[in-house]
């Protein structure tokens, strides 16, 4: 593997590429660490760490906190992150479903496409002044809840444009270096400064967990036991995570012969590759968005009964977990319903004369790639689950900090993996192209040799 890095610098392109995806990373954390103006980043800070110790706002302030790199706790130019885009590209994908006229665009090519991240700009702005809003005003007037009134120093209409304007500015600077990273550097832009906000955390996570066994008054507070059976159990999950993200069911298609004047076309034998975990990390976000509010929205609520389900759907307990679980289990099959378009997939095969042995083309072939399809989602989205709840359990049955606790799972493990795996990817086929060895001379990844 090391002989494959030096490689990666032989070649003048990947070498440029990799590079200059390094520069705008560092330009990303930039962003990440200057603080706006008027604001008390310092108090920002203790009461982030406040609601983590305490398990308050947790789903809300700390989760956001980690998919900025710590810009909310710096309150800094890029605290609201590229999660404005983000969520920007799923309503347009998820539209594209329903509505016909985004329908008709994504079959256009290059031309349908460009259009599409046209109006997904438009809707990043739109999220992102409104997001940017709320936030500066949660400063001022301490609308959420969580914030002490005196973090803003002079507090008035000027602070709020002030605040919206720089928030949404940072979040379309991110934006625009993603896009250049997508296109001049390595990987897919936008997934890698989420990654790489993700990495951030990390030391502060490692030096969280050397402090675990470290000894107060000379009495050791965790066994030596435990720091080899999480070290064993985060490998294991890690491990699980890629066999899973790469695991696929491959269905046979074979190809009928077409004579052509003095040409043969098709006869060729190959598969067509179904995903495991088709939806991604796409379940868990859903149903960790939707979670965010509720436990608040019943805990403003003046009747007690209202507080108590506030209190019962506050983060980590059985049954914010099992509502959680089940609504992970549903955005899966909803994800692959609305993307996954089976009858389009049989045409297409049957225009292109090709055919699943044993199966009729057209409809039958259809029914065929449904059942197939709903049986592996099944297993992903048990996966899903699993890997979502499992840094609280961690956390709740073994008394590991929340910061150490996600990185046993949940979003941004799946996160870090499918990027990792994806970046690795293009760098062999960079590598492979130009006949040096690939990260894995074996050919485990999908792209090298076989």
């Amino acid at each position: 593997m090391f002989s494959a890095f030096v490689n990666s610098f032989k070649i003048k392109e990947l070498r440029e590429r990799i590079l200059f995806t390094f520069g705008i990373i560092f330009l990303c954390r930039l962003l990440a660490n200057i603080p706006i103006a008027g604001v008390d980043f310092g108090m920002i800070s203790r009461t982030i760490e406040e609601a983590a110790a305490n398990s308050k706002g947790v789903g809300f302030l700390d989760m956001f906190n980690l998919f900025s790199g710590g810009a909310v706790k710096n309150c800094a130019v890029g605290a609201l992150g590229i999660m404005p885009y983000i969520s920007a590209s799923i309503i347009i994908q998820l539209m594209g479903a329903v509505v016909p006229f985004l329908e008709k665009l994504k079959r256009e090519g290059e031309a349908g496409q460009a259009k599409i991240t046209q109006y997904t700009r438009y809707l990043t702005v739109v999220l992102c002044a409104f997001q940017a809003f709320i936030l500066a005003k949660a400063l001022m007037a301490n609308g959420l809840g969580f914030f002490d009134p005196a973090i803003v120093r002079i507090p008035g209409l000027g602070f709020l444009l002030l605040t919206t304007m720089t928030m949404v500015t940072g979040t379309l600077m991110m934006m625009w270096l993603g896009e250049q990273m997508t296109e001049r550097g390595i990987g897919n832009g936008i997934s890698m400064i989420i990654t790489v906000n993700i990495v951030s955390r990390l030391p502060a996570a490692v030096g969280a967990m050397i402090n675990m066994f470290k000894p107060i008054d000379g009495v050791m507070r965790n066994s030596p036991f435990m720091a080899v059976t999480m070290g064993i159990m985060i490998l294991a999950v890690i491990a699980g995570v890629i066999a899973v993200t790469q695991a696929q069911q491959k269905i046979p298609v074979q190809y009928a012969k077409r004579v052509v004047g003095r040409k043969v076309y098709g006869g060729q034998h190959t598969f067509m590759p179904l995903r495991v975990n088709y939806a991604g990390v796409m379940p868990i976000i859903f149903a960790q968005a939707i979670l965010m509010f509720p436990s608040k929205i019943f805990n403003m609520m003046p009747w007690d009964t209202a507080k108590q389900i506030g209190a019962a759907l506050n983060y980590g307990t059985p049954l914010y977990m099992t509502v959680f679980g089940l609504m992970i289990l549903f955005f899966s099959y909803f994800w692959v319903a609305t993307q996954f378009n089976p009858i389009q997939i049989a045409d297409d095969l049957k225009k292109g004369g090709g055919y699943i042995p044993g199966i009729r083309p057209g409809k039958p072939t259809a029914e065929f790639l449904d059942r197939t399809m709903t049986r592996i989602t099944l297993a992903g989205a048990l996966f899903l689950t699993i890997i979502a709840v499992l840094p609280s359990i961690v956390s709740k049955q073994f008394g590991i900090p929340g910061m150490v606790a996600q990185f046993f799972g949940g979003t941004s493990l799946l996160i870090m993996v499918g990027v990792m795996l994806d970046t690795m990817r293009q760098i062999e086929s960079h590598l492979l192209m130009r006949h040096y060895d690939g990260f894995l001379k074996k050919g485990k990844l999908k792209s090298g040799r076989r």
